[in-house]
């Protein structure tokens, strides 16, 4: 599944190269990929034509482009929908220009957006994906509880419903991390788990887990209510550390799934100090790294710069 960094990327890249465009037409090609929109493929159509992409919006690995009116550098009140998209384990939302790359269809593609007058020139943005978990669709925006911008890309002070209950990431300029340190001390799990629930903090997954807590070192069944602020707040930088820097490289790419909106991949695979590389030696320490199930996936820690917690939250 694409990471918080690879999710950014795509963000970044539907900002520079298709906020402003106007949605001319639409074309559902497989009905389950818009199956969260109450009206089908017609109405999700219905909703989209005609009008402006205003903004490329983020909170978490959700993805949304708030809708303005068709009328291109006027001001609009506050938009009140969104096109939501969440790409799943493997969906893409890619931009096409048709007179660059030719009427070629990729063989996933499940929707097509056609636009008119994006910065790019491109013609199209494709949401393509391979395993049909990801979704799109057109949903109201609810004021934030914070009165704070919604999520990265805007500061519209909105969110779409589905996305409400999400917590900010590290890298959100909102995120409140002493906030977010006091709820996990309250939880009694393990740190790893608490990374990743996505109602404390959104974005981490398992991969950026991993890394950060090698960074922190910490081991990922350490218990939460039994850890300092300061170890808890580690935690926390390591992982906003981790991402930036895998956002400055493109994001983590393993395979051709993982690719921002122009196609390309990224990079920051190669820098990868535990994650996937059992038996291989630490960076830090040179002690070969090992690998434990966790839940339903793998966990790669440095057995001596994370050690084994005696009473730890498996």
């Amino acid at each position: 599944m694409p990471e918080l960094p690879e999710v950014e990327t795509v963000r970044d890249g539907l900002d520079r190269f298709v906020v402003g465009a106007v949605v001319r037409e639409v074309e559902v090609f497989r009905d389950y990929s818009v199956r969260r929109h109450d009206g089908g493929p017609a109405g999700f159509a219905d909703q989209l034509r005609g009008r402006r992409l205003a903004a490329a919006v983020r909170r978490g690995k959700f993805l949304w482009l708030p809708l303005g009116g068709d009328a291109p550098g006027t001001a609009d009140a506050a938009p009140a929908a969104a096109l939501l998209a969440h790409l799943g384990m493997s969906g893409q939302l890619l931009v096409r220009d048709p007179a660059v790359a030719g009427d070629w269809a990729h063989p996933h593609l499940r929707a097509r957006l056609h636009l008119a007058n994006a910065p790019s020139g491109a013609e199209y943005l494709d949401f393509v994906d391979q395993r049909t978990f990801g979704h799109l669709s057109v949903v109201d925006l609810e004021p934030t509880s914070d009165g704070a911008p919604g999520g990265l890309g805007s500061d519209l002070p909105a969110v779409p419903e589905p996305v409400a209950h999400i917590g900010r990431d590290p890298l959100d300029p909102a995120f409140d991390a002493d906030a977010v340190v006091a709820a996990t001390r309250r939880r009694r799990t393990g740190i790893k788990r608490a990374l990743l629930d996505q109602t404390l903090l959104s974005g981490v997954g398992n991969i950026y887990a991993d890394e950060a807590l090698w960074r922190a070192r910490l081991h990922f069944a350490r218990a939460t209510d039994r850890l300092r602020a300061a170890e808890v707040r580690r935690a926390l930088d390591a992982a906003a550390e981790v991402m930036s820097e895998s956002l400055a490289q493109g994001g983590t790419s393993f395979d051709a799934l993982y690719v921002n909106v122009n196609g390309e991949s990224g990079y920051f695979a190669r820098g990868l100090a535990v994650y996937g590389r059992e038996g291989e030696p630490c960076p830090r320490c040179g002690t070969p790294i090992r690998r434990d199930a966790f839940m339903n996936r793998s966990s790669y820690t440095c057995p001596v710069c994370q050690p084994r917690p005696r009473n730890g939250r498996w």
